[in-house]
């Protein structure tokens, strides 16, 4: 990657957005070349889709909720990992090392559903107890991880140097 991919890759995570024309505007970088540069960006698997984002509050799924999950597990933990993404709600997993085994983000749609939500993770048998926070206010969820990086270390750190 060079100098300008990264700063395609930048303005596209602050921008949220792949038009070519809105990323012209922003790094100057010709249409023609950002076409050819966001080809070679999927074809690398950089660019992995072009979802549109959706507000989950706007949505009616504003009750995110951080739970840890703690384990007795003798067998693989992707296939604790498996049930616990299997339950409704589960928008992100994370197997960590440490007393807690999982940290499991969920969006729901009321308090009711977390209720539900503790109970499909108690019912799982290698799940010995859960620790749950309900997120009073989202300060920051990037979905774009590099929204918080200044272009200037993404291009010291990540552009090839000619």
């Amino acid at each position: 990657m060079d100098e300008r991919d990264v700063r395609l890759l930048k303005a596209i995570s602050d921008l949220g957005t792949g038009s070519p024309e809105r990323l012209h505007e922003e790094t100057d970088i010709p249409v023609s070349t950002i076409h050819y540069r966001l080809n070679n960006l999927r074809e690398a698997g950089v660019i992995t889709n072009e979802l549109y984002d959706i507000d989950l509050d706007a949505l009616g799924l504003d009750v995110t909720v951080v739970v840890e999950v703690l384990a007795d597990y003798s067998g693989p933990y992707d296939e604790v990992g498996d049930e616990i993404l299997a339950i409704e709600g589960v928008t992100q997993c994370f197997f960590t090392m440490g007393e807690t085994d999982f940290v499991v983000v969920a969006h729901l749609p009321d308090s009711d559903d977390v209720e539900r939500l503790i109970g499909e993770f108690e019912a799982i048998e290698e799940v010995d107890r859960t620790n749950s926070t309900f997120v009073i206010n989202e300060l920051r969820d990037a979905q774009r991880a590099l929204q918080s990086y200044s272009l200037d270390t993404l291009l010291e750190k990540l552009a090839d140097d000619d």
